[in-house]
């Protein structure tokens, strides 16, 4: 196997760890709403690009609902900067993490 490949792979385990680390964090007070800069602060060890893409990911897949910290309206990333956003899981992501459903790109 080449180098190529080889980071390609441990890229996408790391993109699946990720995205189960950003979900649990998010999930500490499911009831409400945590700003993103918070998770940024409880997953010190992984870049914020890659908080970014697991967010982003989690968003598009209907596990959380992401809206800005100060008007509590609905956003996305596309329109809002990281650190104006909050989220919190959605009942989708709540099934995944009791088990109710499977995403092979999430890793708990």
């Amino acid at each position: 196997m080449d180098m190529k490949k080889r980071m390609q792979l441990i890229s996408a385990e790391s993109f699946k760890e990720n995205n189960g680390s950003v979900m649990r964090t998010i999930n500490m007070l499911r009831h409400q709403f945590h700003k993103l800069k918070s998770v940024e602060y409880a997953l010190p060890d992984i870049p914020k690009g890659d908080i970014t893409d697991s967010v982003n990911y989690l968003y598009e897949a209907g596990y959380i609902h992401l809206r800005v910290v100060i008007t509590k309206e609905p956003a996305t990333l596309a329109d809002y900067e990281f650190d104006e956003l909050e989220a919190k899981l959605t009942a989708k992501g709540i099934s995944f993490l009791a088990g109710g459903i499977q995403d092979s790109c999430i890793k708990l």
